[in-house]
């Protein structure tokens, strides 16, 4: 069986198609980025609250269980993000592999679309719970005079 390559302009048009998932790749990104720099400074804070609790024997601290939920939302923000750009990158391969061999794509990459969005959005929903969260915590802490 031969196959018919497609032309520079079937191409092209393909190329113009995947702009807009190209831009959500690197949206999703620079998000995973910002994610992962949250989840480390609550890592961070709760590796020195563990150290301080060891060190003084009083048991634990009031603030670990909502650091780790705040972790643990944020892991979960971060996993969906993750799963957004692979939905993304197989959009891509499949909008390309499917003009090569021909094929319609347009239905398919769409509904890919739609699941990689779907799965950003829950991501941020998750960013924005862990906020609350981080800001509700906030709020429980005094100054020192």
């Amino acid at each position: 069986m031969l196959i018919d390559t497609p032309t520079a302009a079937h191409l092209s048009q393909v190329i113009s198609q995947v702009a807009a998932p190209a831009f959500l790749l690197g949206a999703v990104a620079a998000f995973v980025s910002l994610l992962i720099g949250r989840m480390n400074r609550v890592v961070d804070r709760l590796q020195a609250l563990h150290a301080t609790t060891d060190d003084d024997r009083s048991g634990t601290h009031p603030d670990i269980p909502h650091l780790r939920r705040r972790a643990v939302l944020l892991n979960k923000a971060i996993v969906l993000a993750t799963v957004s750009a692979i939905v993304t990158s197989l959009l891509v391969i499949l909008a390309f592999v499917c003009t090569f061999f021909r094929f319609q794509h347009e239905y398919g990459v769409a509904l890919l679309f739609v699941v990689a969005l779907s799965f950003f959005t829950l991501s941020l929903v998750d960013l924005v719970r862990e906020a609350r969260l981080s800001l509700h915590d906030l709020s429980h802490h005094k100054p020192n005079p």
